[in-house]
């Protein structure tokens, strides 16, 4: 793997063998998703990285098994328990 950093983007290239077939818009819009699970980006970021409108990367985090609400289950239990 190989980074470059400038002062307003981040490049990686990832090197992957021919014989492992994966689409690398495929792979851009996975590794979005699930920085965006993690809570590393936002959904805005996320969708610029892969290429997307909020709206249409929104629409495909299902495919991914990503849910669009990032909201762990302690924090809408404590939460409730304020109420």
């Amino acid at each position: 793997m190989k980074v470059a950093i400038s002062d307003t983007m981040h490049i990686i290239t990832l090197e992957i063998p021919e014989k492992i077939e994966l689409d690398p818009r495929d792979t851009v819009k996975f590794l979005a998703a699930k920085l965006y699970e993690a809570g590393k980006l936002s959904l805005g970021q996320a969708a610029e990285l892969a290429g997307f409108s909020k709206v249409a990367f929104a629409e495909i985090l299902g495919d991914y098994g990503v849910s669009l609400i990032n909201y762990p289950v302690s924090d809408i239990q404590k939460d409730a328990s304020r109420i």
